[in-house]
């Protein structure tokens, strides 16, 4: 797969798994992506999550889509980001109405955007279950 390729796959399946670290413990959860292309992959969470705490203290991490019968794995560290613009898009994207009420609310700081940038992704699907894995610079 190619570097775009990778991107759209993600972009049409947005459900993906992200792994950190608690301590000496694993943790896997769902999320849902915002975007992924050239400036990187996008995501958010709450400040009050432990997902968010995790991060903070260990920003390495490991994403995992499920695309249509292929695995795309993106390695990589995760930055926050606290761009206005990209959280005022993110606020009025039509997937997201949901977090409308954290605005009317006013607790829309606790929002957090996260994005890893030049990831490393390797993809699995059954025909190549024990090739050598490719990496992918993204």
């Amino acid at each position: 797969m190619t570097k775009q390729e990778i991107f759209n796959s993600m972009n049409e399946n947005p459900v993906f798994y992200l792994a950190t670290q608690d301590g000496d413990q694993p943790r896997v959860r769902g999320m849902l992506l915002f975007r992924a292309d050239e400036n990187g992959i996008i995501f958010h969470t709450a400040s009050t999550k432990d997902l968010y705490a995790q991060i903070m203290k260990n920003p390495k991490a490991e994403l995992c889509f499920s695309c249509k019968g292929k695995q795309i794995r993106a390695t990589g560290v995760l930055e926050q980001n606290d761009d206005p613009q990209l959280r005022e898009e993110i606020f009025s994207h039509p997937t997201r109405k949901f977090l409308q009420a954290w605005k009317d609310n006013g607790i829309d700081k606790l929002m957090k955007v996260f994005i890893m940038k030049n990831a490393t992704a390797t993809t699995w699907t059954m025909e190549t279950n024990f090739d050598p894995k490719v990496p992918i610079q993204l």
